[in-house]
């Protein structure tokens, strides 16, 4: 007894200390990505510029496999148990997460779609609207990935050789398609167009193929998505440099000996007498009954509108860095263009490179790029200057206004201005193609769509009532006492052991193995990715129903007091606390998560606020403090101690920012509203931090959860090994 005592204590101390300090690093954990969205929602970075997940909270589960297929650092991070937004700006469009969320909780939309007046309004088959036979394919639709241009030239030559071969328009001796830009998405639409025998002709203003790929730096690495590209089959890599991805659309280009002539600068489009487009370039004029335009969204570059701008020295691209060495550079830009061609140019010998950025902080580059220039700054590799603006170019030297107002000339032998490109608005808007976001069809807004719960009972009610309806007709077997049914006519039919009865105990395990794939699935660590995370979602809920209605009628409604019917109430258990889990991992968080919105909410309005007087900044700082103190208390004992103070110190505090307001003179309503304010941040604080203590708690019911799966497959793998061994030996059932 003394033994079991002793080892009984030490599994118990032990699982609390490790439940406790786990508890620790997850508090830890969320109030990081908390402050990691607090900084981003200050620099701007929350928001992205397009594509923006949207994430639907009444069905997230926090198991954080968006963020672990998403290819950019730091857009999703898991706050209170559920997947947030933080640094929504890095978002390039991929969808991994999306496509992989187990529960369908993501969708990756472009942002204020609805409102936004510098995107062209195409239809599904990305016809610009107004314009029948003009088409729009890749980064000018708002669609930057290389996948998607691929599919977009792809989805356009397609359709026009449909309409070619359904009659809808006849061949009239001029083209047939004409594609303006020879980047990713006009050479799928070139390699499309030669597949179906269309009469094509692709124009591009470089003598190279590739579009914006082209001007990337030199050895530049272009991630891709598995993607087929017509003609040529499955690009068999998803990592290239540049110079390979060039090489490889130039060899297939040429292997094709697709009509490709470069040197062509686009102008304008238009339409004859005939109804025929006539697509303008500096060179001349082509005629054809469909054009696609493939331009890329960037335009030309933006310039400064500085003395000296049209100097030699003067560039906006940079393809590579090894050409510049020994050097006095200045880049001007804060993107991660800018970045990349800083620390590219650093990193030859006897550069000195500056950088000037108008902002006060980067706020939209990716994780990597952000580390390697706050590195390189701390190294004093590369000279940032923050807040300035370059108000002069001179042959050898440059004018910048620094951040405090004071002008300085500095020593220069080249600049680069990475300051973004001016979208063609205007010259898609000549050529036909709207931009009223009246015409667009924004799609299904996206709305909660509930846990899902009530489709899941559904199904289980219905599997439910089949296997009920399989028990009543087989009353008259299933209501014998087990004694009396080795008697019975259907004994051999219906037992454990043979016919239907083992059908339903082979059936119940592998519907058991096919839920436990869903773990292997879901899990980044492994390389099942058999269909989607969603299916196997689906599959997970309707197996384990199966799995326990099977294993009920394979022990022919009568459990016995072996490890099969032990195996049998721990699968009953499982799908009970796997249930209630459900609603209650996708409830708790999202409610602690609701209250953090309000939370910053308030936050946001008191700093607008405090700004009006000497001692606003102050009393943020104990305002933030006490509210602190009820979040991130990691014991019962500390959150209750903090409890007890909290409404003491809230009211101490409101009595000084009262006194200190009226002694400054500050109007008497902006005095009742910060404090209505300061005790709003006070509850949702303390509103948060309770829920958030509930989902802890919670997570002693997950591991409740995961204790008794194992217990059950432990139990079911000896129950099947005892069967087979007896089953041998020509024993019982």
């Amino acid at each position: 007894m003394s033994w079991t005592v002793l080892v009984a204590l030490v599994i118990a101390l032990g699982f609390a200390l490790v439940a406790l300090l786990l508890r620790r690093a997850e508090l830890a954990r969320i109030r990081r990505n908390l402050g990691r969205r607090e900084k981003a929602v200050l620099q701007g970075s929350a928001d992205a510029l397009l594509h923006h997940p949207v994430i639907d909270l009444t069905r997230c589960l926090g198991c954080a496999t968006c963020e672990a297929v998403c290819p950019e650092n730091g857009v999703l991070e898991i706050v209170h148990g559920q997947a947030v937004v933080v640094n929504g700006a890095r978002c390039v469009g991929v969808s991994a997460c999306e496509r992989e969320c187990p529960v369908g909780a993501i969708t990756v939309t472009v942002r204020n779609l609805e409102t936004r007046d510098d995107i062209p309004v195409v239809d599904e088959g990305l016809e610009a609207i107004g314009s029948p036979g003009l088409f729009l394919a890749g980064e000018v639709t708002a669609h930057a990935l290389i996948k998607t241009a691929i599919e977009h030239g792809t989805a356009v030559a397609r359709e026009v050789a449909r309409r070619y071969a359904d009659g809808e328009v006849e061949r009239n001796g001029v083209l047939d398609l004409c594609i303006v830009g020879a980047g990713p998405a006009g050479l799928a639409a070139s390699l499309e167009a030669k597949r179906h025998g269309l009469r094509c002709l692709t124009l591009d203003q470089e003598r190279t193929l590739g579009g914006t790929v082209a001007k990337y730096p030199r050895r530049k690495l272009v991630l891709m998505e598995p993607v087929d590209l017509p003609l040529h089959g499955r690009l068999k890599s998803t990592e290239y440099t540049k110079e390979e991805l060039i090489d490889l659309w130039t060899a297939i280009a040429e292997e094709q000996q697709l009509p490709i002539e470069g040197g062509e600068v686009f102008r304008e489009l238009e339409r004859d007498e005939a109804g025929h487009y006539v697509v303008r370039t500096e060179t001349g004029a082509y005629k054809a009954q469909h054009v696609c335009l493939a331009i890329g969204r960037r335009g030309s570059p933006r310039k400064l509108g500085i003395p000296g701008e049209e100097s030699a020295k003067v560039a906006y691209s940079l393809l590579d860095a090894n050409s510049y060495r020994d050097r006095r550079l200045l880049v001007v830009g804060g993107g991660d263009t800018a970045v990349e061609t800083a620390l590219g140019l650093a990193q030859q010998q006897g550069n000195h490179v500056t950088l000037s950025y108008r902002k006060e902080h980067f706020f939209r580059l990716k994780e990597r790029n952000l580390e390697r220039i706050e590195q390189a700054q701390t190294e004093g590799r590369i000279d940032v200057r923050f807040a300035s603006n370059v108000l002069a170019i001179d042959p050898q030297s440059v004018e910048i206004e620094n951040a405090d107002g004071a002008r300085e000339q500095l020593a220069n032998d080249e600049v680069f201005v990475m300051a973004g490109g001016t979208a063609p608005t205007d010259l898609l808007s000549r050529a036909g193609v709207s931009f009223d976001p009246k015409l667009r069809d924004s799609g299904p807004a996206i709305t909660e769509q509930g846990t899902g719960l009530v489709a899941a009972l559904s199904v289980g009610f219905l599997l439910t009532v089949a296997a009920l309806v399989w028990a009543l007709w087989n009353r008259d077997y299933y209501g014998l006492a087990t004694d009396l049914r080795p008697t019975h006519d259907k004994h051999e039919w219906l037992r454990p052991g043979r016919a239907a009865g083992l059908f339903f105990g082979i059936t119940g395990a592998s519907m058991v193995a096919i839920n436990l794939l869903y773990l292997v699935r879901r899990s980044p660590r492994m390389r099942l990715r058999i269909g989607s995370l969603q299916a196997w979602m689906t599959s997970h809920i309707a197996t384990g129903i199966l799995a326990l209605l099977c294993a009920l009628l394979h022990g022919a409604m009568s459990p016995g007091d072996t490890p099969g019917g032990h195996a049998l109430w721990a699968l009953a258990v499982l799908l009970v606390t796997g249930a209630i889990g459900r609603y209650f991992y996708a409830y708790l968080p999202r409610a602690a998560n609701g209250r953090e919105l309000k939370l910053a909410e308030a936050r946001a309005r008191l700093g607008n606020l405090s700004v009006a007087w000497d001692q606003g900044e102050r009393r943020m700082r104990e305002i933030n403090e006490l509210v602190a103190q009820q979040q991130w208390k990691h014991s019962l004992w500390s959150r209750i101690a903090a409890l007890l103070r909290g409404d003491r110190d809230l009211g101490k505090l409101i009595t000084l920012i009262e006194f200190d307001a009226r002694k400054e003179g500050i109007d008497e309503a902006r005095v009742r509203e910060m404090c209505t304010l300061t005790r709003q941040a006070y509850r949702t604080a303390m509103a948060t931090a309770h829920y958030e203590d509930l989902r802890g708690l919670l997570n002693s019911w997950r591991f409740l959860h995961r204790w008794i799966a194992l217990l059950m497959v432990l139990l079911l793998v000896v129950h099947i090994v005892h069967s087979l061994f007896y089953g041998y030996s020509g024993g019982g059932s």
